[in-house]
Formats: structure tokens, C-alpha cells, sequence
């Protein structure tokens, strides 16, 4: 079987349909036999994953997702599983390839009736094959009633392409969506899989080519690409005998306002665990003494304006600015002196809200920097809402890095990077739920900014950055569990991590 967990390479529906075409045109296949395989994949997958069921439950729309249920539910039916199709949609309407499917499904006998809330799923395993990748919009019929059977049972779910009601596109859900124990995609796999709401509705991921040629794939431009910790990890620099502090880099976190010192402290010793050789932090007079308690490799230096500040920017390599940086004249002071330099920067939190509220102008067209917002933060530098961010998250984060000519990382569940307009966007598919909790950006912020003071450039700092910190953060979940990580729990993760990889390249 000719399948991986995760594809690099991700397309949005319009492409996957173009290389369906491509692969009956060029291999001589035809569109029905595509879907005999897709079919196959799809049982043999869910054996594997979840045994043998006694009974299966497919649901099935008129279109060609429900095609690929339909062909599941003969081959089943062949095997001597018991099988019930719940239709759902215009049946009277289906056509084609779907309707081939059907009729192997018809000459076997397979009970068909439309689901209902008294629908029996008290053992099996459902097929979800309602909406494929052609699927945007509201809901309409009786989708949403077949939808709430499948979540409503306690039967595990094999979702066919995509979970239906999740957009293969964008990851949005706009009214409900299965939630899928099993997602198989195949021809090639959905960009919406791996961002937003995707990674909480499709369980695990399995790609198959259905045999398709290399060849034929390579004709499509992917619109988005999976980040490899395994290829990002080979740009840690090495460290000849004799390296000194002054060659691994400086970085200089700003921040901590009063009562936000915590977040600066917290991103500086990020950005000391990652490797930058020496690292300072700028932040108010009151929050010295807890960095010195906490972590006194931390240069801390305490300025009550940006005048105070201006002198101390000859020395660092890179700037971390915005954590607990508040908005505050104290705050706009020292962006406007960290704006006014010609260093790399990331900024994030506050830094992020001063600049979408336009109280800092110099130089935003010229720098080479990396914002790192999160959805809320995204939306005030777009002046949209957060609703319209999380409907499209790709088209959120290619407007924040055409409008700033930055490197953005927008931030959540599949985080994205976007470095340059027209590259593919780079999806992050490492994190876990327990990293939706106060500082996480804090430390990502650090951690990046140690990056480029180590020499990297700003889109491979970025990419590595948010490998990195979700990584880090799956070991620490693997130790401890999800439920009451917080942020500073992943903060020695971050050493052995890059220890392990570099063992592991030596």
C-alpha cells in the first residue's frame, strides 16, 4: 500500500481535482477505477486501524465522496461484514461514478435508508463519506441531522478525504463537522487537514497516492507545504572547540511593563535554552530582581524610557520585542527606539497591537523582521475580526505578510508561516492541546530570536522556531500529560531536544 502518515507537499481542493484529471488523462485510468481504489485503501485502512468490524455503518452523500463510501460498503458486504448505507442528499440524483458504485451496492443487497436520531450504532465502526473536498458553505438538508448521529454515537469514524463540514480548503467549520478518529485522503493531501479546526476533527492522518505517478503529482504546485523537524534541524550550526559566547549571537528581549514582567523573563530564558550566546533583557527597574532570582545568565537591564534604552542598542545582535511590553507611554517609547534600528526583529504580543493601532510607523515596509501574532492579533492588523481570520487562516496569514513585507507566523492549532508572496505557506504539524495557555508565545518568541542571533535567516528561524517549541512541548506532554501544562514547563525540552538532534546528525 502506497501511503505515508503525512504528505509534505498540500493542495487546496481546486488542485486536487485538476491532478484527478491529470491521472485519468496521462495513465489511462479511468475516473471509476481511481475510485475503486480509493475505496479499497479506505477499508483496508480501517481494519488495520480499528479490526475487523461485525457491522459498518456508511454514510453516504450523492456525490463522488459518497461514491468512495459506496465502494467501501460492497467490498465490505463482499467480506461478509454486515453493512447499512444511510443516504443522504438528492439521491434520486446521483450520477456517474457514484452511481456505479451504488449499483454494486444495489446487486449485493445492502440495506439503504436514510439516518435517522433512532439510527442503531451500537456497535461497528461508521465510514464517514458524506462531503468530500468540493464541500464550502452552510449546510443544507439533512447533513446536519446525519452528522449529529455519527458525533452523537460512541463508534469510531473513518472519514473519507476530509470529516464532512470541515473545509478541505481553509480548516474552517462553519455550522458542524464529524469528528473522525481516521481521516484517509488520497490523490493529494487537503491543506484544511492540518490547521484550524482540522487537527480537532480528523484523528489520524493517512495519505495514499492510489498508485498515481510521481510524475503526474509533480505537475500540480502544491499551495502549501508540511514543515520537517528531521530537514529544519540540519540548520542548527554546529560548535568548533573553540567557539566564544560573542560568535553564538546576542539577543535583547524587551518588555515586561508592570505587572506583565513574567512574559519578557520568560521569553529571554527561551531565547538562553535555544543557544544564543548571550542574552539581555530590557524591561521596567521593578521586574530585575526576579530574572536575576530566576535565571541570572539573563543580562537584565532596567530602563524607565526609551531614552534609556537607545545606548544599549549598539550591543545586540537581534531584538525580541513585545512580550508583556503592555501599551503604556514606556511601551511606545521603546518600540519607537526598536523600530528606528536597522537590527532583525521578532515581534509579538503587545509590540504587534501598538503597531496595528498606528502609534509606530518608522520603517514597517523595510524591515526584516517576523511577526508572530496569534488569531486575535492577526485580526487588529487586518482591521477584520477574529471570525474572518479563523474562516481562511491562509488567506489571513498571505495578507499579513503582503501588507508588513514580513515573515508572519500566525499562531494556533496547525500554525502557519509565511515568508514570501507566492511560496507555498508552511504549516507546523507538531503541538498538542496543552500549549493553549498564557506564555507559549512568550517562549516561541525567545526561542525564534535566539535562532537568527545564532546566524539563521528570518524564514528558517521561523520554520525551526515553531518546530521546535511545538516539539518541545509534545516531550514535555509525553512526560507529563496535557491537563495543567503551562509554558515554562517546556523550557528544558527545548535543551534536550536540541541536544538529542544533534547527536542524532553527528
Amino acid at each position: 500500500m502506497s501511503h505515508t502518515l503525512l504528505q509534505d507537499v498540500l493542495f487546496n481542493a481546486k488542485t486536487v481535482r485538476a491532478l484527478d484529471r491529470l491521472a485519468t488523462e496521462n495513465t489511462g485510468i479511468s475516473s471509476f477505477d481511481l475510485m475503486q481504489k480509493a475505496g479499497a485503501v479506505a477499508l483496508a485502512e480501517l481494519i488495520e486501524t480499528f479490526g475487523e468490524p461485525s457491522f459498518l455503518h456508511v454514510f453516504c452523500g450523492g456525490g463522488n465522496n459518497g461514491g468512495d463510501g459506496y465502494i467501501v460498503a460492497a467490498l465490505a458486504a463482499a467480506s461478509n461484514i454486515s453493512v447499512t448505507i444511510y443516504e443522504v442528499g438528492n439521491t434520486a440524483a446521483i450520477s456517474g461514478d457514484a452511481e456505479l458504485a451504488k449499483q454494486l451496492c444495489v446487486e449485493a443487497n445492502i440495506n439503504m435508508q436514510e439516518p435517522s436520531v433512532d439510527c442503531d450504532l451500537s456497535q461497528g465502526v461508521i465510514v464517514d463519506s458524506l462531503l468530500g473536498t468540493g464541500f464550502s458553505g452552510p449546510l443544507r438538508g439533512n447533513f446536519a441531522l446525519a452528522i449529529e448521529v455519527i458525533n452523537s454515537s460512541f463508534l469510531p469514524v473513518l472519514s473519507i478525504d476530509v470529516p464532512s463540514g470541515l473545509s478541505s480548503d481553509t480548516g474552517a467549520v462553519e455550522d458542524i463537522a464529524v469528528k473522525a478518529d481516521l481521516t484517509v485522503t488520497f490523490v493529494g493531501a487537503k491543506q484544511g487537514l492540518f490547521t484550524g479546526r482540522g487537527p480537532a476533527l480528523c484523528g489520524e492522518i493517512i495519505y495514499d497516492s492510489l498508485d498515481i505517478p510521481e510524475s503526474v503529482l509533480q505537475k500540480m504546485s502544491p499551495s502549501a507545504e508540511l514543515m520537517d523537524l528531521s530537514e529544519l534541524v540540519e540548520y542548527i550550526p554546529e560548535l568548533d572547540a573553540d567557539v566564544h559566547k560573542n560568535q553564538r549571537g546576542h539577543c535583547m528581549v524587551i518588555g515586561g511593563d508592570l505587572s506583565f514582567g513574567g512574559a519578557a523573563i520568560m521569553a529571554a530564558e527561551a531565547s538562553l535554552k535555544t543557544g544564543s550566546g548571550l542574552t539581555s533583557l530590557v524591561t521596567r527597574p521593578e521586574h530585575v530582581a526576579a530574572s536575576l532570582a530566576r535565571q541570572p545568565e539573563i543580562m537584565a537591564c532596567a530602563v524607565a524610557s526609551g531614552q534609556q534604552l537607545e545606548p544599549l542598542l549598539d550591543r545586540p545582535t537581534v531584538l525580541v520585542i513585545g512580550p508583556g511590553l503592555g501599551r503604556s507611554s514606556w511601551s511606545e517609547q521603546l518600540m519607537q527606539k526598536a523600530m528606528a534600528t536597522d537590527l532583525p526583529m521578532v515581534v509579538d504580543a503587545d509590540g504587534l497591537n501598538i503597531i496595528s493601532e498606528g502609534r509606530v510607523v518608522t520603517n514597517i515596509q523595510n524591515r526584516s523582521w517576523i511577526m508572530t501574532p496569534h488569531p486575535g492579533e492577526a485580526a487588529r492588523l487586518l482591521g477584520i475580526s477574529v471570525g474572518d481570520v479563523e474562516a481562511d487562516r491562509f488567506e489571513a496569514v498571505r495578507r499579513l505578510q503582503e501588507k508588513y513585507n514580513a515573515v508572519i507566523i500566525l499562531k494556533g492549532a496547525g500554525t502557519l508561516v509565511s515568508a514570501q508572496a507566492g511560496e507555498p505557506i508552511k504549516v507546523c504539524p507538531y503541538g498538542n492541546p496543552g500549549m493553549a495557555t498564557g506564555g507559549m508565545g512568550d517562549i516561541l518568541s525567545g526561542v525564534i530570536g535566539s535562532l537568527i542571533a545564532q546566524g539563521m535567516d528570518l524564514q528558517t528561524s521561523a520554520e525551526l522556531g515553531c518546530c521546535l517549541h511545538s516539539a518541545a512541548a509534545d516531550m514535555a506532554v509525553q512526560d507529563r500529560g496535557y491537563k495543567g501544562l503551562v509554558a515554562t514547563d517546556i523550557l528544558p525540552y527545548l535543551t534536550d531536544a536540541m541536544n538529542q538532534w544533534d547527536q542524532e546528525l553527528s
